[in-house]
């Protein structure tokens, strides 16, 4: 399945691959997490979208900006 999944991902075609070159460490309750936030801010993404309770301390620091939207948030918003 976990295979499915990753092949659905990488063939889309918004697709885009980024590498971080800078780790933030900005969620200490799970490092894990970590990477999502690096990640986003290689991509210049917007904001994540997480029902996650650790991305919370990303609404406490002045930088970097990413802001993070609940899934519920997320799919009530309108579509460009």
């Amino acid at each position: 399945m976990a295979d499915i999944v990753i092949n659905a991902l990488i063939n889309r075609p918004n697709l885009i691959k980024v590498e971080p070159k800078w780790r933030w460490n900005l969620i200490e309750q799970d490092w894990d997490d970590n990477k999502f936030v690096a990640c986003a801010l290689a991509g210049q993404a917007e904001f994540i979208v997480s029902n996650d309770a650790h991305f919370k301390v990303l609404e406490k620091v002045d930088f970097p900006c990413l802001s993070v939207k609940r899934i519920e948030e997320y799919c009530l918003q309108p579509q460009s």
